[in-house]
């Protein structure tokens, strides 16, 4: 995994589209790990998310130059882009011993993965967040997803928290399973 020519850049209102269509590959690509999202049923969700980002400048999307670009007198047109990252200082409540910002939803289009866009895009997000006054940075990835665990790592990133999930299908209201076993010891 090299350097790679892609250029990483704020997203645009033109980019919408095609990120919102990335983040549903994304998570429905997710669900082989575990990921309860479903993917196509939160598209507008994920929209709103996207422009209220580009509104901010917390999203930014990795492109390079279409080889055959039409110009409209104002120079070439981009290509769409091949990857996005979503970022932010975490707001809350809470007072912390740091300022810490967030990445998420990195995401690079399978047929360039493993060209360095990944690691282009994450390396922009954590400039961004640092200008932006955080002092450390945080990312969540799917217990069961090993590749993106391994890429996370390679940059630097340690497991902090670890989520316990449990599915509580087969269990009623009063913690038996639907069966009737359980236990009934008071």
């Amino acid at each position: 995994m090299g350097e790679t020519d892609a250029r990483i850049e704020p997203a645009t209102a033109d980019d919408v589209d095609a990120v919102v269509d990335m983040w549903v590959t994304l998570a429905a690509g997710q669900r082989e790990h575990g990921a309860t999202l479903r993917a196509e049923a939160n598209r507008a969700a994920v929209r709103e998310w996207v422009a209220q980002s580009v509104v901010t400048g917390e999203l930014l999307v990795a492109r390079e130059p279409a080889p055959d670009a039409e110009t409209d007198g104002s120079g070439d047109r981009d290509a769409d882009p091949v990857g996005f990252v979503g970022f932010s200082l975490e707001r809350g409540d809470y007072e912390r011993d740091a300022v810490r910002g967030t990445v998420s939803n990195l995401f690079v289009v399978p047929e360039r993965r493993g060209e360095g866009i990944g690691a282009a895009l994450l390396d922009a997000a954590e400039r961004a967040l640092a200008e932006a006054g955080a002092d450390r940075v945080a990312l969540e990835a799917l217990a069961d997803n090993d590749r993106a665990r391994a890429f996370y790592a390679e940059h630097g990133y340690d497991s902090h928290r670890v989520e316990l999930t449990k599915s509580l299908s087969g269990v009623n209201g009063d913690g038996r399973s639907d069966d009737g076993s359980g236990d009934e010891s008071d």
